[in-house]
């Protein structure tokens, strides 16, 4: 960030991660930067009679590592992935929660969908066995902002505590307003991220029947295929991810290591329609924009772009179209990638997985790739980091989350300088 603007800085210090890549932040990122695929066919239930029968689920996530048995058997899923990545993030800042900090330490959880599973066994409890078989830990399992009230309980944090929901863009936004909430004074530090886990009967119902996801049944692992025009929709896909942040003073004075800095953030609405973005991705644009001069930054001052991208027809379209808006010449040097072409469409997850990925592109000096590529698209002429990681100074980075409702999330990221 440019010297000169008077504001409390707000540091990166702990990242976690539960995604379809790994269980943790290290080994999602390996896998990006090998450009591996997290796409298979599902493994959670039958989907013989689905007409997308593939998903990038989670694999082999242990929950004894983070919450005891008998209190997960009244969690949902996605409530475990958000516990598991903040106690993650914790040990990574080296947090130690006192009675003396606990005040100034809040939680924002973002989920676009919540305990979905949860529900839908909830309904086929009352229409098998009747309304009084219904557990009494259905509504705290399945209501959104229990992700951040578990996280909060069980690490006994007091600060400001809820959940954003704004469908993909929830963990970016997330990210966003807890980094707005230090800024104000409200705390010293927040947990910031999103949970979630889709990949059941319903969610993958529901989202194929708005023909939003892709159908190639035969080759998973190629079907996430961002800017590619042979895309024909996203993958769903689970997890979670958090970063840690803090007034930039408080991390000092506990003497923690410094992963990033948020420099900027913007958030708009389309005002257009329930899922299409606007003919050339103008709200999007005006969020990328509003980052920018939030960061105080010029275009050419992005080192990457780590694009929404979610292999969808209209989607890479319309968010080139923003990305030039927004960077006019400067777009046409900007590496941009699509890591929702490994990991899926973590749906409320997505940003706050994809704002970890920026700030290790940033510490480790490499842009992961955009698989998949391997039919141009004239209307996607930019550079996509085409199928190979490519090492690079990445000194900030942004990150742009769109969600059903026209939401609109970007976020800077960048290195931390004094």
């Amino acid at each position: 960030m440019e010297q000169g603007r008077q504001r409390v800085r707000v540091v990166v210090t702990g990242m976690g991660a539960v995604s379809p890549l790994g269980n943790d932040v290290e080994s999602s990122w390996r896998s990006a930067v090998e450009g591996q695929s997290g796409v298979g066919p599902v493994t959670r239930f039958d989907a013989a009679g689905y007409e997308t029968r593939i998903a990038a689920e989670v694999k082999d996530f242990n929950a004894d590592l983070y919450v005891p048995p008998k209190e997960q058997r009244r969690m949902d899923r996605f409530i475990h992935y958000a516990i598991a990545v903040c106690k993650q993030a914790a040990e990574q800042a080296n947090l130690q929660v006192t009675p003396e900090n606990s005040d100034h330490i809040g939680v924002l959880i973002g989920s676009g969908i919540g305990g979905i599973e949860t529900l839908t066994d909830a309904v086929l409890t009352i229409r098998d066995k009747g309304p009084n078989k219904i557990s009494p830990f259905v509504i705290p399992m399945m209501l959104t902002d229990l992700a951040a009230g578990q996280v909060s309980i069980q690490m006994k944090l007091k600060g400001p505590n809820y959940a954003v929901v704004s469908a993909c863009s929830s963990s970016a936004n997330a990210i966003g307003e807890a980094a707005e909430i230090i800024r104000r004074g409200q705390a010293k530090a927040m947990f910031a991220g999103g949970s979630e886990a889709t990949v059941c009967p319903v969610g993958l119902a529901t989202f194929g029947a708005m023909r939003a996801l892709s159908t190639r049944n035969d080759e998973p692992q190629r079907a996430s295929r961002p800017f590619d025009k042979l895309r024909d929709g996203f993958v769903l896909a689970e997890g979670a991810a958090a970063l840690f942040l803090e007034e930039l003073e408080f991390a000092r004075a506990r003497g923690a290591s410094i992963l990033a800095e948020v420099v900027g953030y913007g958030s708009t609405a389309d005002a257009h329609h329930v899922t299409a973005p606007p003919e050339g991705g103008e709200g999007a644009a005006r969020a990328m924009k509003m980052a920018l001069k939030d960061a105080d930054l010029r275009p050419e001052d992005i080192d990457y772009l780590n694009a929404h991208g979610t292999s969808t027809p209209l989607n890479e379209k319309y968010e080139t179209m923003a990305i030039k808006a927004a960077f006019g010449d400067a777009a046409y040097s900007l590496p941009i990638s699509s890591t929702k072409s490994m990991t899926g469409h973590m749906l409320g997850a997505a940003g706050a997985m994809e704002a970890i990925f920026c700030i290790q592109a940033i510490n480790e000096g490499i842009i992961p790739p955009t698989v998949n590529q391997e039919a141009p698209d004239p209307d996607c002429d930019l550079d996509y980091v085409p199928n190979k990681a490519r090492r690079a100074d990445v000194r900030r980075a942004m990150s742009n989350s769109m969600g059903f409702g026209g939401h609109n999330a970007v976020l800077i990221l960048a290195r931390f300088e004094d």
